[in-house]
C-alpha cells in the first residue's frame, strides 16, 4: 500500500500543468493574432490615408493634401508619422497603437495616379 499512497494526488499535478500549458499556449496565439491584426490595420489605414492625400493634391477633394491624410488616419485611430509629396504621388507613414501595450504597428504607403512612380 505504500506505493498506492505515493501516487496519491499525482493526476492532479497532471492535470494541473496540461492547463498550465494550455492557457500559455493560448495567451501566445492570441498575442500573435493581435500583433497580426493590428499590422492589418495599420496597412489598411496608411493606404486610405495616402489615397487621401493623393486625392487632395489632384483636386479632386478640397484641402491640403498632409493634413486630409491625418484627418483620415485619425478618423481610423491612428497617427500620421510622416506625409511627403512628390506632385501627385503622395508617400505616408502611420502609427496605429496595439492592443498589447508597447507593440505599435507602423505601415507606410504610396499612392497617385496610374503610372506615377
Amino acid at each position: 500500500m505504500t506505493g498506492a499512497r505515493a501516487d496519491r494526488g499525482a493526476a492532479s499535478v497532471v492535470a494541473l500543468a496540461l492547463v498550465s500549458a494550455v492557457v500559455l499556449l493560448t495567451t501566445l496565439v492570441l498575442g500573435v493574432a493581435a500583433g497580426y491584426v493590428d499590422a492589418r490595420r495599420a496597412a489598411t489605414t496608411a493606404d486610405a490615408a495616402a489615397l487621401a492625400a493623393a486625392d487632395a493634391a489632384s483636386g479632386a477633394v478640397v484641402g491640403l493634401p498632409c493634413e486630409v491624410a491625418d484627418l483620415a488616419a485619425r478618423r481610423a485611430g491612428a497617427r500620421l508619422v510622416s506625409c511627403e509629396l512628390d506632385g501627385a504621388v503622395s508617400r505616408v507613414t502611420i502609427v496605429v497603437p496595439g492592443r498589447i501595450p508597447g507593440f505599435d504597428a507602423t505601415a507606410s504607403a504610396r499612392a497617385g495616379p496610374p503610372g506615377s512612380t
